[in-house]
């Protein structure tokens, strides 16, 4: 199994009525340090701990003297709230806000997001652009444009789908032992290899006693993020945020396309970019020989843009 060259601390913190779990790396942050707080936020059905190969590849002079946190979101990893049937984005942002004021105060910060955990850091960033110094987003594209007349099917979708989850027929599936979590993660990622697919399992599910008194291991994620957000994705919203975005951006994206996968025609590479271009100080790369989890496939490209992009004056 992989064995982390750099463990994390975890501890849990009181975040807006939620058990919040923490990763941490380096040294908790003091007014006196030159290095900014880098924080770390997941994307969807995920933890903080998929972060771990991406920080055992950083320079230990990047690490140095540096605090690093991973938060797991509300309803994901271990941390714990009260029972919730959906999620929206505005609570990550506040999430995020009373994560900033406990860790690092009024310091600036280097944010960097994957995917759900990217969306959320570009419009946070938009939204409280003086906390941010650098921003990185990975593969944090947004959503397909929706239009208003769409409206009354979603609302009516998201109440459906509410029902399911209550009468359990929206869920997630669970597996026999760990070795069926790794198989899992390996089949949505061809690239991902055993030992780290074996290790990721122990971060990313855990056993449950079932009703019939056998175990199961179990996603640690709700089955309530599956509901459809009730509200429609306003493009105009999201190139609003990104317009006020002070900080640079680093965009970086995987050579493999997921758009087509995702949203066959309704969202594209091409459009998103025209969306992107909106950020006043955007830089743009592409990490070859990589899908959407490329900080599982590329850990060692991906810290080193890292290292340019957030040591850069």
């Amino acid at each position: 199994m992989y064995q982390a060259l750099r463990p994390a601390r975890s501890e849990f913190v009181s975040i807006r009525h939620h058990r919040y779990h923490v990763l941490s790396w380096g040294v908790p942050s003091t007014g006196e340090s030159a290095l900014p707080p880098l924080v770390l936020v997941h994307g969807w059905m995920d933890v903080a701990a998929s972060y771990q190969f991406m920080i055992d590849a950083l320079p230990a002079d990047f690490i140095a003297g540096r605090q690093i946190i991973a938060p797991d979101w509300r309803g994901f990893g271990l941390t714990t709230g009260p029972a919730a049937d959906h999620y929206s984005f505005p609570d990550y942002l506040g999430d995020l806000e009373f994560l900033l004021d406990h860790y690092v105060g009024e310091r600036q910060i280097d944010l960097v997001g994957h995917s759900m955990g990217g969306n959320i850091a570009m419009m946070y960033s938009g939204t409280r652009p003086a906390r941010i110094r650098r921003l990185v987003n990975l593969e944090g594209f947004g959503m397909p444009a929706t239009r208003p007349e769409q409206a009354p099917a979603r609302y009516a979708r998201w109440i459906d789908e509410i029902k399911s989850l209550h009468t359990g027929q929206i869920g997630l599936k669970s597996y026999e032992n760990e070795s069926g979590v790794a198989a899992r993660l390996m089949k949505t990622n061809h690239r991902l290899q055993q030992d780290k697919a074996d290790w990721l399992a122990r971060q990313w599910s855990a056993p449950r006693v079932q009703p019939d008194g056998g175990t199961r291991w179990e996603i640690l994620g709700e089955a309530a993020h599956r509901v459809t957000s009730a509200q429609l994705f306003r493009v105009e919203e999201m190139l609003a945020l990104y317009r006020e975005i002070t900080a640079p951006v680093l965009m970086i994206e995987a050579s493999d396309d997921s758009f087509h996968g995702w949203w066959k025609d309704r969202f594209t590479r091409a459009e998103f970019h025209e969306r992107i271009a909106s950020v006043p100080r955007l830089r743009q790369e592409l990490i070859n020989d990589a899908g959407h989890m490329l900080h599982h496939d590329q850990p060692q490209v991906l810290a080193n843009l890292l290292v340019e992009f957030l040591g850069a004056p």
